[in-house]
């Protein structure tokens, strides 16, 4: 059985934000992130127009890949949780895990 992240409310109860706030933390937490990553592309290019060896230029954008790539499955995790939260039954739940798994198929 798939264990749901809140209790489903009741017709008479306002339905919660998605696992307490989840998502409002989630989406700060996404602007920081991408905020990171802007300002090290544009690192990238300071250091380019500053003659900077292709090396040093090759670590910072695998950082900047690896930074880009955490984002990604931070973005996914939430889009897993919204979906088994989301769903009504154990079937429906277990149908979004797949489809969360073959995006990451796609996309990794």
């Amino acid at each position: 059985m798939i264990k749901k992240i809140a209790p489903a409310p009741s017709s008479d109860t306002p339905t919660p934000d998605l696992a307490g706030g989840y998502r409002v933390d989630h989406e700060k937490d996404m602007v920081n992130r991408l905020r990171r990553i802007e300002g090290q592309v544009r690192g990238l290019v300071d250091m380019i127009q500053s003659g900077r060896s292709c090396e040093d230029i090759a670590t910072q954008m695998s950082a900047t890949r690896k930074a880009m790539d955490k984002a990604f499955y931070r973005m996914m995790t939430c889009t897993l949780i919204e979906a088994v939260h989301d769903s009504k039954t154990d079937e429906e739940a277990i149908a979004e895990v797949e489809r969360s798994a073959r995006l990451l198929e796609k996309f990794a």
